[in-house]
């Protein structure tokens, strides 16, 4: 199943982005930001759909070597899995960064506590989630395919702009994945442009989704993108 993210309406109140793209999908991934970021799952009671959350990430870090940044990161995700309980959906985390090359080693053991901390918190509210591939930013946690060993058995949501940023998306398609982001670039920046207005060849890529029986969003960043990407992927 392919659905939209409310990226593409994220200026929009929730609940006129929620109005706008149930009428074309039933599955959403709710960009939760901003003028969507969820306190409540009141907006979600009349609708239908299915819901994935994408959790907060500006500000937050869950490989922050300061750990009271660290905690109060995974004080916010257990937030969202808690508001993700109450409508069914799954949650999908950006995996942090370090600031400084020597400090990887370290961030790493602190991301380990932190996905200790969150499968706990996933267990308590029955809820799954998976971590999100990065784009070509340094320092960022989960770029590459060889990187998956960060996260372990968890959840791998794909994020096929963000690996074309990397120039690794062929090796990526051959991985484990359960869900994917689907947006074009010219793979040199990040942006979110609609399928096909880019250089990723979508046909391997809904061809390894089907392969894995996997869900889809796009997340682009205009609205008339986000319907005309989901009527070219529809052909594929």
């Amino acid at each position: 199943m392919i659905g939209i993210s409310t990226y593409c309406l994220i200026e929009e109140p929730l609940s006129v982005a929620l109005d706008r793209l149930t009428a074309l999908t039933d599955l959403i991934e709710v960009m939760d930001e901003g003028p969507h970021f969820v306190d409540s799952t009141e907006p979600f009671e009349s609708y239908t759909a299915d819901f994935i959350l994408h959790a907060p990430y500006h500000g937050m870090n869950i490989a922050c070597l300061f750990e009271s940044v660290r905690r109060a990161s995974v004080d916010v995700m257990t937030a969202c899995f808690a508001q993700a309980a109450e409508i069914d959906a799954a949650v999908v985390l950006h995996p942090g960064y370090f600031a400084w090359a020597q400090e990887r080693e370290q961030a790493a053991a602190q991301f380990a506590k932190s996905l200790a901390e969150l499968c706990a918190a996933a267990c308590e509210y029955s809820v799954s989630f998976s971590f999100e591939n990065m784009g070509n930013m340094d320092f960022f946690n989960l770029r590459t395919p060889a990187d998956l060993a960060l996260i372990g058995d968890c959840g791998f949501t794909l994020d096929v702009g963000h690996a074309n940023l990397n120039g690794c998306l062929p090796g990526f398609l051959d991985t484990h994945f359960s869900h994917l982001h689907l947006h074009d670039n010219d793979g040199r920046r990040d942006t979110h442009s609609p399928v096909g207005e880019g250089t990723i060849a979508f046909p391997a890529v809904i061809a390894a989704m089907r392969q894995k029986k996997a869900t889809a969003i796009v997340e682009v960043k205009s609205y008339p993108g986000a319907i005309a990407s989901l009527k070219l992927l529809e052909t594929m």
